[in-house]
């Protein structure tokens, strides 16, 4: 379940073996790049309180539960999963999601400040790379199997796609 402007997003059904695998894959090289560093990684089910700060529990109209997301400030994190935003947002594509992620969520993490936005296609193999200039989403490419990927947000992190879309 997601809430997002104080309404209840069910997806469903469950994510695909393609979606998981691309999950997977994603989560081990964040993880292992940033082992030791100050931002972290964490994957779905984890819950993203968005405009959060300062408010109470009944207060927040915004929560959401990115397939992946990177923070780097620790002040963010409580036992309920990061109140804020975080620095960067990865989406996995699914039938049942792809008018949330590319527009409604997509517009939602642009408000709320996502450093970088990736949409993540398993079946085409692609992803999509937003980052946020001035306050809007500039569209930096789409990369398929055969690209290398530089993460934004993460200097010195460079992702063959070809490991990821295994």
């Amino acid at each position: 379940m997601q809430l997002i402007d104080g309404a209840i997003f069910n997806i469903s059904p469950g994510p695909s073996h393609k979606h998981q695998q691309v999950l997977r894959e994603l989560s081990a090289a964040f993880s292992v790049f940033l082992k030791g560093k100050e931002c972290e990684v964490f994957f779905a089910p984890f819950d993203v309180r968005l405009f959060g700060q300062n408010k109470k529990d009944n207060e927040i109209n915004n929560v959401v539960q990115p397939d992946l997301s990177i923070i780097c400030d620790s002040e963010k994190l409580d036992d309920k999963g990061c109140n804020g935003s975080p620095d960067m947002i990865v989406e996995i594509l699914s039938s049942a999601s792809v008018k949330l992620d590319r527009w409604i969520k997509y517009r939602l993490y642009e408000e709320a400040g996502v450093k970088e936005y990736w949409i993540v296609d398993p079946v085409n193999e692609s992803v999509e790379m937003h980052l946020l200039t001035d306050g809007q989403y500039i569209f930096k490419g789409v990369f398929t199997k055969s690209d290398t990927i530089s993460v934004e947000t993460l200097s010195n992190l460079v992702l063959d796609l070809e490991q990821i879309f295994i």
